[in-house]
């Protein structure tokens, strides 16, 4: 390859081969792809790529490049798309579904059969090709190339573009399964525990002693629900609560650990400014959505326990099956206080050291001192003053 430098056309290839690897980001690799093709002598005016993600919100990913630009515009694509007209009518869904490459002279007067050619056109692009990017396990992609020059492509820029591609999806595939591990991760663990596992905390018993404020909330009435619904029903009610919960939490700081059935762990560390009234901010709003809920005929309403101390976070489990989360009796505290609220008829109840940490004796009503089973000693419980969700009228 030393003669490389005289011939642009190998400079890609020897690029794709040798120089990405401390180049992470799929996109930066593909705005460099279509620099590199310019410099080559291809008339790019265009390009797009297309990936599938495993992803709980998002069915893929789009990057569109256009000449001129630094960086791709990155778009987020819905589960739904691919039933819609604009995909069923694509030479994208041609692509995917048969894997062979399209290729479309575009013409100063239509129709054609796409209807994305049609906005090409308008454009300024006279010539399109699209190609699958095929990666492992059967997993297919699509990258795509316009240009605007007069002639369109010629056999030369076809074949350069096409002789790209075998490497071009093997330095993709390796960044988008980086990025898919984190994804799950983030999705099945939360963002600070994938972290710490992306980082090598894969072995048992690995973990740390940290200070955090702790909540445990349940549903009520889950068990006389599930059997009274369709499955369709409890899984939609079920949803709709832990977003009620969840997305409070994440927004002010907090991380869930875990989904247990249907209730939820979550710490707010206290290395973290205002912890404690971060997650009283984060019980108010939940608190609040729910009673703005318009459902009367099925009513979301959840119990909370709330205790703060030194929980062990970390992995825990058989050889082979860990989890990563946090035990401790500050977590069996607020499990313990999450289950008297359904003796003590408040939704939320707090221990006097949250209390203490948080200041926030004047928006809590003190019940006394409780027996509470695996303490020996009584302790002290609060009820925080956030009124329960009301039903909405109908």
């Amino acid at each position: 390859m030393n003669g490389s430098t005289a011939n642009p056309h190998l400079e890609v290839i020897e690029w794709l081969a040798q120089g990405l690897r401390d180049e992470a980001s799929s996109e930066r690799i593909f705005v460099q792809l279509c620099e590199r093709l310019m410099k080559a002598g291809i008339a790019l005016s265009r390009a797009t790529l297309h990936f599938r993600v495993h992803h709980p919100q998002w069915l893929g990913t789009r990057l569109i490049w256009h000449r001129g630009h630094r960086d791709a515009d990155v778009q987020n694509i819905a589960y739904d798309v691919e039933a819609t007209d604009v995909f069923l009518k694509s030479p994208f869904q041609f692509v995917i579904a048969t894997g062979k490459e399209v290729r479309q002279k575009i013409q100063l007067h239509g129709p054609h059969k796409f209807p994305v050619y049609e906005e090409l056109r308008d454009q300024g692009h006279t010539d399109y090709a699209a190609w699958p990017l095929d990666h492992t396990q059967g997993r297919r992609h699509l990258v795509t190339f316009a240009t605007d020059r007069p002639d369109g492509f010629d056999d030369s820029d076809i074949a350069l573009i096409h002789s790209t591609l075998p490497l071009f999806s093997l330095v993709t595939e390796i960044r988008l399964k980086n990025q898919l591990a984190r994804t799950l991760l983030q999705t099945y663990v939360g963002p600070h525990a994938s972290e710490q596992i992306l980082d090598g905390a894969t072995t048992r018993g690995s973990g740390a002693t940290v200070s955090a404020a702790i909540m445990i909330c349940d549903l009520r009435n889950f068990t006389l629900l599930s059997g009274s619904q369709h499955r369709d029903n409890v899984i939609e009610i079920l949803n709709e609560y832990f977003d009620l919960m969840a997305d409070p939490i994440e927004r002010h700081g907090g991380e869930i650990l875990k989904f247990m059935g249907d209730g939820l762990l979550a710490i707010f560390p206290l290395n973290k400014p205002n912890a404690c009234q971060r997650l009283i901010a984060a019980l108010t709003s939940a608190y609040e959505a729910s009673a703005r809920r318009t459902s009367v005929k099925f009513p979301v309403r959840f119990g909370t326990g709330v205790h703060v101390g030194e929980v062990m976070y970390g992995n825990i489990g058989s050889q082979r099956r860990l989890d990563f989360t946090v035990i401790g009796p500050a977590v069996n505290l607020a499990s313990r206080l999450e289950t008297m609220t359904k003796q003590l008829k408040r939704p939320i109840l707090i221990s006097a050291d949250f209390v203490a940490s948080a200041g926030c004796a004047a928006q809590a009503d003190c019940l006394g001192m409780h027996n509470i089973k695996g303490f020996d000693e009584m302790i002290e419980v609060h009820a925080l003053n956030i009124q329960p969700p009301r039903l909405a009228r109908q």
